[in-house]
């Protein structure tokens, strides 16, 4: 029953974000856009992700929830998209010259994101993704893509300023630092903090930089 309240819930990745044909109406107004999305994210850290409606959505934006509707098939597709937009204005990507501290700031940022609110529903987005395969598709591509990215970069430029060795797998370095951050997301047996971050990328750094 909840596979199914979820695949109901939760539409194809095609259709999580919304397009239209051109038509002789009104444009579509990004401002509106700006307004669903920040009370999207007003109302994820007011109440959390089950206590909130699109009805509630579209109060707070102040349009009609159709509006909402045309451009996002679900609460979820909402959701999704105004954190992958928050996440990435609100962790650093810093340039210190060395990877170790990049990643270990880059990491305090976004596990203070995860802190303030967010942890939550970033594990239930990652729950239904489970339920839902079109779902994983676009939370892959729309948030986990982006994140993962955004530590591959660092990584790749620690990599060509010789700080280890040519060739060195950033894939692979990434899914050493994102598995434990995971697993503690989803069995909350140990806290995602500073503390973690500082310890992930001492462990995994001093075992491939080779130059300080």
């Amino acid at each position: 029953m909840v596979a199914r309240k979820a695949a109901r819930t939760v539409s194809t990745a095609k259709r999580h974000r919304k397009t239209s044909p051109p038509t002789i109406g009104r444009p579509r107004s990004e401002s509106a856009d700006a307004a669903i999305l920040q009370a999207a994210i007003k109302l994820l850290d007011e109440r959390g992700y089950h206590a909130m409606t699109v009805d509630d959505i579209a109060s707070v934006a102040g349009v009609g929830k159709q509006t909402i509707y045309r451009r996002w098939q679900s609460k979820a597709a909402v959701v999704l998209e105004a954190l992958t937009a928050r996440t990435a204005a609100e962790v650093v990507t810093p340039d210190s010259g060395s990877v170790h501290e990049d990643v270990r700031t880059f990491l305090r940022s976004a596990f203070h994101v995860l802190r303030v609110g967010r942890q939550k529903v970033v594990v239930t987005l990652m729950a239904e993704a489970q339920l839902d395969d079109d779902f994983a598709e676009a939370f892959r591509e729309r948030f986990i893509a982006r994140r993962r990215k955004a530590l591959t970069d660092l990584i790749v430029r620690g990599i060509r300023r010789g700080e280890m060795e040519p060739g060195t797998d950033a894939e692979f370095i990434a899914d050493m630092i994102y598995g434990p951050m995971w697993y503690r997301l989803l069995n909350r047996h140990a806290p995602v903090d500073d503390n973690f971050a500082d310890q992930l990328s001492t462990y995994v750094f001093s075992r491939v930089v080779t130059r300080c």
